[in-house]
């Protein structure tokens, strides 16, 4: 009697985790297609489906995924947002999927996920220690700054010197910190905590 070994399960669902990363940041939800994602990672619909439910539970888990991600290897200084802005354009930089994912998920999933919220959520309240403003504000303030380069027109970007040369990136990065800084030194500490 000859005994078969199923395949790792684990195995398949990263290559689909990897396949569905790259589709959906290229294409969006709206675009994206199952059956690229399983040529991609070497697997059938069935067990995409079997795995992640419908394409919307994997888009979701796949952004939620790369917020978690993006966390992890930017961590969240509330007491220094200067810094903390500088690194995240650097690994914005390395990894522009993650900003792709998120755009994406604005555009077409506009209501609040629970896999985004949890992203912010510790954010949020570690700001409340270290601002009497709205932290919400301030948090959206930073991520606007730290992105304003990735989300500008590729017009106005085509006005600078070779828009995606590293001194001009690192031109800008100086910019936006310094502007975080500013907008930080505008929002005075909180008192007496």
């Amino acid at each position: 009697m000859v005994l078969t070994v199923p395949p790792d399960a684990t195995d398949t669902k990263r290559r689909i985790l990897a396949a569905a990363r790259v589709e959906f940041a290229r294409f969006g939800l709206a675009g994206a297609r199952i059956d690229r994602i399983a040529d991609e990672a070497n697997a059938n619909k069935r067990s995409i489906y079997m795995h992640f439910g419908p394409k919307e539970q994997l888009f979701d888990h796949i952004v939620a995924q790369a917020l978690t991600e993006l966390s992890a290897a930017v961590p969240f200084t509330p007491n220094d947002l200067p810094d903390y802005a500088g690194r995240l354009f650097d690994r914005l930089l390395e990894d522009p999927e993650v900003l792709r994912l998120s755009t994406w998920a604005n555009l077409e999933r506009p209501e609040a996920t629970s896999g985004e919220i949890g992203a912010y959520r510790p954010k949020i309240t570690a700001l409340r220690e270290h601002s009497d403003g709205d932290p919400a504000d301030l948090l959206a303030l930073v991520l606007g700054l730290a992105t304003a380069w990735f989300n500008a027109s590729p017009s106005l970007q085509a006005l600078s010197d070779d828009p995606s040369s590293p001194q001009r990136l690192d031109t800008h990065r100086a910019a936006m910190v310094a502007g975080v800084a500013a907008l930080c030194r505008e929002i005075a500490p909180p008192t007496g905590r």
